[in-house]
C-alpha cells in the first residue's frame, strides 16, 4: 500500500513525499484517510514564510514539514489495548494530509452516517471556531462582529449565531466570502474597505456599537480599528494568530473604555472535562457533527474547491495566488 503525504519543503514549495506505512502502537489506530481540509490560515502562514523572526510562528517552522491537521478516514488496524473502535469505523482525526496515519484512539471519533466525508474533514477548523466563540462568552441577543471570513471566520459567525448572538455581522474585503457568509446565515455583511464601518454597524444594530468583536484576519494593524466598533466594556477575541504587530494606546483603547482583550488559541481547550470547563476538543467535535447531522449548520456551503491528493500542490498554488476567492479546500485521498 502506497503512502504519500504533503510536505512544505521550503517556503512557497509544496511537494508530495512517499513515506513508509506506519504500524499502530498501544492505544493507537491506523487510519486510511478519505478527505482532509486545508487550513488557509495556519498552513498558508507556514507555506509562505510570512511571519516575524523570533515569533511563535518562526519557532514552529521546521522545514521540511508535513502539514494539515483536519481529516476523516477509516480505521484499518488497531493497536494493543484499543477498545470501542474496529476496522471499518469512519472517524475524524487530527492527522496530516496523507493516505495513512496514526492517531491516538481516544481522539479518533466516529462520524454519524448523516455527515459526509467532506464536511467531517472540517471538524478541526470547527473546533477552533467553537472554542473561540465560547472564549468570548457570548450572551443571547448580543451583537457580534466577525472580522475576516475565511473558513474559521465563517464558522465563528455561524457558531455565534447558534449561541444566540443577534445580529451577527461579518466584515471582509472579498465579495465572494461575504456571499458565502450570507448563505450560512450571517445577518449583515459589510465591506472591509468602507471608511464608515461604525456608522454602518450602528445602522444595523439599533444605533448601538458591538458587544463582541472576533478578530480572524491575522492582520495585527486592524485590531485598533476593530476596537472602534466596540461599546464600552465590550470584548474583543483574538482568534487569528496575527502575523504583524499591533500598537495599542492602553489608556485610550483599553483602560478608559474598559475593553476585555481575550486570546483564543486551539490549545486553550481543556485536556479533560471538568465541572468548570467540560468543552474539550472531543466534545466540541461531537457538537459540530451533531449540528451538521441535525441540519442546523450547512457546513457543505463552505466547500468551494476539491482536489485529488495528487494535485495538492495546485491547491496550494491557488490559495497563495488569491485565497479570497476560495472557501474550504478539500483534498480527496481516495482518488486514483
Amino acid at each position: 500500500m502506497e503512502n504519500y503525504r504533503v510536505i512544505v519543503r521550503a517556503p512557497r514549495k509544496v511537494e508530495l513525499e512517499r513515506v513508509p506505512l506506519p504500524k499502530p502502537a498501544e492505544g493507537q489506530v491506523l487510519i486510511r484517510n478519505r478527505r482532509s481540509a486545508i487550513s488557509t490560515g495556519t498552513e498558508l502562514t507556514y507555506l509562505t514564510g510570512e511571519y516575524p523572526q523570533g515569533s511563535v510562528w518562526a519557532r514552529g517552522a521546521k522545514y521540511p514539514m508535513p502539514i494539515g491537521y483536519s481529516a476523516v478516514g477509516e480505521v484499518v488496524e488497531t493497536g494493543p489495548g484499543v477498545q470501542g473502535l474496529q476496522p471499518g469505523d469512519r472517524v475524524i482525526s487530527g492527522t496530516h494530509h496523507c493516505h495513512y496515519a496514526l492517531q491516538a484512539a481516544r481522539y479518533a471519533q466516529t462520524v454519524p452516517n448523516a455527515v459526509s466525508d467532506e464536511v467531517a474533514a472540517l471538524h478541526r477548523l470547527a473546533e477552533i471556531g467553537m472554542n473561540s466563540v465560547r472564549r468570548g462568552v457570548p450572551e443571547w441577543g448580543e451583537c457580534a462582529v466577525v472580522f475576516g471570513l475565511g473558513i474559521i471566520g465563517q464558522l465563528v459567525a455561524a457558531f455565534a449565531r447558534l449561541a444566540g448572538c443577534r445580529p451577527v455581522i461579518g466584515v471582509d474585503l472579498s465579495p465572494f466570502r461575504r456571499d458565502i457568509a450570507r448563505k450560512l446565515g450571517a445577518d449583515v455583511l459589510l465591506d472591509g474597505h468602507a471608511a464608515d464601518l461604525s456608522e454602518q454597524l450602528k445602522a444595523a444594530n439599533h444605533g448601538r456599537l458591538a458587544d463582541l468583536v472576533y478578530e480572524v484576519t491575522g492582520v495585527g494593524e486592524l485590531v485598533t480599528r476593530q476596537m472602534d466598533l466596540l461599546r464600552r466594556q465590550g470584548r474583543i477575541v483574538i482568534v487569528s494568530g496575527p502575523r504583524t504587530k499591533t500598537l495599542i494606546d492602553l489608556n485610550d483603547q483599553c483602560s478608559c473604555p474598559s475593553f476585555s482583550v481575550i486570546g483564543a488559541h486551539y490549545t486553550s481547550h481543556p485536556a479533560e472535562e471538568t465541572p468548570y470547563n467540560p468543552w474539550t476538543i472531543y466534545r466540541h467535535a461531537g457538537l459540530f457533527l451533531d449540528h451538521v447531522a441535525r441540519g442546523e449548520l450547512k457546513a457543505e456551503l463552505l466547500i468551494t474547491h476539491r482536489y485529488p491528493w495528487s494535485d495538492a500542490p495546485a491547491a496550494y498554488d491557488l490559495l497563495m495566488r488569491d485565497r479570497g476567492q476560495a472557501g474550504a479546500v478539500v483534498l480527496d485521498w481516495t482518488a486514483a
